[in-house]
């Protein structure tokens, strides 16, 4: 039974002051984000009390029926409540303190009552980052994933590679692909066209692959769109899509997608983060790091073609955020040479 507020003009001053263990006296909300969010509601609540911040973000389910089947198919509201209270609570990583979580197993209905960044800059995928930034993030994931490696006693957070991922996997490619080579012809030649036609037939060979060997805790969508910047350093958000996975499938979507070319030139990326992967005892093979990574980076296609054929190419920070996934991956997979990975 559902004994919490799913909108926030359903949060009353009593079910406030309970959830955060201290007198409100009054509070008011702004919504945030266009239309409510895509799979998930926020809004910023203005507190008055004599305790606590100010401010703090509420989070729900999203109102939209067909993008809230979505999420439950994939899980989405279960897997950010179990991080904020079974894994963000010991690791050392930089996220939003969660206030408050409920989540409601039996019909998927969740809230949460998190830190509110309003004094942090968030990224932008389609500006890209610097190189100090690009390090900072790369530091916070190696942490979060040599803190969780083999995290075998954590059986309620399921692995990258479940059924219902790969199917979801090898639809979205089949949508995406036909409207991506129509309307960025420019990113694919004829021998790239014939490599990523296979995708479909390719995909559970990848999944198998990148998952024979050791698994972490995975932020599940590490791109600059979910992460927050200050000049103490960074703050991850959004942990719909944690799961278990290898531990370069972080690294290689967010190098391959979110990086510039120039930054992603600069370094040995990789082996910055094996180094910080393995600083602590870790006994893992760099090579076998960079074999993983190449099949992950080869993975990812799909996510960058998936969500490029379905942004709204009319706007135009869509069509340039399609622009920036598509060209980085492409030729992020041109200099591994990865698409041998599909012949």
């Amino acid at each position: 039974m559902t004994d919490f507020p799913l909108s926030p003009d359903l949060i009353t001053t009593e079910w406030l002051s309970g959830a955060l263990g201290y007198t409100v006296r009054h509070f008011t909300f702004e919504p945030l984000g266009a239309g409510g969010g895509l799979l998930g509601l926020l809004a910023r609540l203005h507190i008055e009390s004599d305790e606590g911040p100010e401010t703090i973000i509420a989070k729900f389910p999203t109102l939209a029926p067909e993008n809230r089947a979505l999420a439950e198919t994939y899980d989405m509201y279960g897997r950010e409540f179990r991080f904020y209270t079974q894994i963000g609570p010991t690791v050392p990583l930089r996220a939003p303190q969660c206030y408050y979580a409920n989540f409601v197993v039996e019909n998927n209905d969740f809230v949460l009552l998190l830190e509110d960044l309003q004094a942090y800059r968030l990224g932008d995928q389609v500006e890209g980052c610097t190189i100090d930034e690009a390090h900072q993030i790369i530091a916070s994931a190696a942490s979060l994933h040599r803190n969780t490696w083999q995290p075998d006693h954590l059986p309620e957070i399921k692995q990258h590679d479940m059924p219902y991922q790969r199917e979801g996997m090898i639809a979205g490619f089949q949508v995406g692909w036909p409207v991506v080579q129509r309307e960025f012809p420019q990113f694919f030649n004829d021998e790239i066209v014939k490599a990523v036609n296979t995708m479909p037939q390719q995909i559970n060979v990848l999944l198998d692959k990148i998952h024979d060997g050791p698994l972490v805790i995975a932020h599940g969508d590490l791109r600059l769109d979910n992460i927050f910047f200050s000049d103490d350093g960074i703050a991850l958000v959004d942990y719909q899509a944690v799961c278990k996975a290898a531990p370069e499938h972080d690294l290689a979507y967010f190098i391959t997608q979110s990086l510039s070319d120039e930054v992603r030139g600069s370094q040995d990326w990789v082996a910055i983060y094996h180094q910080h992967l393995t600083s602590e005892g870790i006994d893992y093979d760099l090579e076998t790091s960079r074999a993983r990574y190449k099949l992950c980076a080869m993975y990812f296609i799909c996510y960058a073609i998936i969500i490029a054929g379905t942004l709204d190419t009319a706007n135009e920070r869509g069509r340039k955020l399609a622009e920036t996934l598509l060209g980085n991956s492409i030729r992020s997979l041109t200099e591994l040479n990865a698409f041998e990975l599909l012949s």
